[in-house]
């Protein structure tokens, strides 16, 4: 049972709409491109159709089909025989035609569940629809914030963008588990292909909040549509990432339980969360369904896809491969996990553990590499057309030819900083293995040069055989073994 936020008489229940922008090269029902130019003019990237011009006829994309068919696989989501798209009458300032077409009773895919674990506990989270609609387009606030700005700027570049929205039952009980259902649900997506989180924009969240009494609460958790009905509930909109999902929330819930400890109703609101404040802001009363009056497109046809699900192949999903990882490479979970962060971390380390042992590959690429790219803000993508001279620095670690402290603290980090191979970087540092001479003169110069080291050793200390190693290791330029250098100095004084 995962942890629930409550107060000492309400239990919190969150239920999330995810909209999800599908990765196509044109929008979803025009030949628009999806793909921003560098510093492009607003309203450019535009035709008749995504502007909503008297006599411009939408055309489906085939690509935001596939893509949904996915996503319906990947949740195991029912696909029904048919599905058919409507027009949601609301006025969007940022979608001229004043009407959104999107999908109502007949979406694409239906009840299905995503499976993730909070504080190490599993937990499945229904989610009743994903559809497929298009994306208005976009609102520049000027000179402040929705409250404060003197006027409104509108582009409508991003205008029929092909969206996905996922829609879940109210299954969760705190912030915590929003954000982690969110990190999931991208990273399935990310797999499959038809995401990209590094898109501006790519992902948003609206969350309807409210707090049930705990009268109404079963002992197993359990809350009846009917208390979900009694109560009001606010949506909040604007949340554009994980960690602003679960700070939205939790000042959401802050705010809904101080108006309950005042004697005052929840208001049936939309709400705006102001990340920069910090705080939800009220936008407008929560609109009804009828208030969209819903009726079909008639210029898009039914759709017949029930037999794409068989059709459609999706690749191994992250719970499956982290598995197989686990199972194949001996890795433990930790590991494993880490691994299977991205699709292209994964298929990073399975390249690197053909050429290595396993134990080694994930510790290169888990650790070293990773540890190093999160330290500059960098994604496995930003190195993964150098896999061969990663491939070379590990080999040159297993060989013997360079210190595992030399490649980790110095060629690594020389590699992502300049951009160099990694035989560069050793040649210009003059980082090559010590031969034993070499080693064996250090350590007997550093027993010479530090009696009082060799004391405290000889004393019980064995802080001090650390001291020494360090010597040893600083005549030669970080060069030597460090475990061989601890032994021949171990051998030596013991003798």
């Amino acid at each position: 049972m995962s942890t629930q936020a409550a107060t000492e008489e309400h239990t919190v229940v969150i239920g999330l709409e995810v909209h999800v922008q599908l990765e196509t090269d044109t929008k979803i029902f025009c030949g628009c491109s999806t793909e921003p130019e560098d510093d492009e003019d607003p309203n450019t990237r535009t035709c008749p159709t995504c502007l909503g011009l008297p006599g411009a006829l939408p055309v489906l994309n085939e690509a935001a089909v596939e893509a949904a068919v996915k996503v319906g696989k990947a949740i195991d989501a029912d696909i029904p025989q048919t599905t058919t798209f409507h027009r949601k009458n609301y006025y969007y300032p940022d979608l001229p035609k004043n009407f959104q077409l999107t999908q109502y009773d007949a979406p694409i895919c239906q009840s299905g569940e995503l499976e993730l674990r909070v504080d190490s506990e599993p937990r499945t989270i229904g989610i009743t629809r994903a559809h497929l609609e298009e994306d208005p387009g976009s609102l520049q606030h000027a000179g402040g914030s929705i409250e404060s700005a003197t006027h409104t700027l509108v582009n409508y570049n991003r205008a029929g963008t092909p969206l996905m929205e996922i829609v879940t039952e109210p299954d969760f009980r705190s912030p915590a588990e929003t954000r982690a259902f969110l990190a999931k649900l991208e990273e399935v997506l990310e797999y499959l292909g038809v995401f990209d989180p590094t898109r501006d924009g790519s992902l948003r969240v609206d969350a309807n909040v409210s707090l049930v009494p705990e009268s109404d609460v079963a002992d197993d958790g359990t809350i009846t549509g009917d208390a979900l009905e009694a109560v009001n509930r606010a949506e909040v909109k604007n949340i554009s990432s994980h960690k602003g999902a679960e700070q939205a929330l939790a000042y959401e819930i802050t705010r809904q339980e101080n108006v309950l400890r005042r004697g005052r109703e929840i208001e049936q609101e939309t709400r705006h969360w102001d990340e920069g404040r910090g705080v939800t802001v009220s936008m407008r009363s929560k609109e009804a369904e009828k208030d969209y009056r819903y009726f079909r497109e008639a210029d898009l046809p039914a759709l017949e896809v029930s037999d794409w699900k068989e059709q459609i192949p999706i690749p191994e999903l992250p719970d499956a491969r982290r598995e197989r990882f686990r199972e194949e490479y001996g890795l433990d979970r930790e590991s494993a996990s880490k691994l299977t962060s991205t699709k292209a971390v994964a298929d990073f380390f399975e390249d690197v553990a053909e050429a290595f042992d396993p134990d080694l590959a994930a510790t290169w690429v888990a650790d070293n590499l990773l540890g190093e790219l999160n330290y500059r803000e960098m994604a496995i993508t930003d190195v993964e057309d150098r896999l061969d001279e990663f491939t070379r620095l590990v080999e040159l670690v297993a060989d013997d030819e360079l210190t595992v402290k030399n490649a980790e603290e110095v060629v690594l980090r020389e590699m992502l900083d300049a951009g160099e191979d990694p035989e560069t970087v050793i040649d210009r540092e003059g980082l090559g293995v010590a031969d034993s001479g070499e080693v064996e003169a250090a350590v007997a110069a550093a027993i010479d040069d530090n009696p009082d080291a060799v004391s405290d050793y000889h004393g019980g200390d064995e802080g001090a055989i650390n001291f020494l190693v360090g010597q040893v290791m600083q005549e030669t330029g970080g060069s030597a073994d460090p475990g061989q250098v601890n032994g021949l100095l171990r051998e030596r004084l013991d003798g």
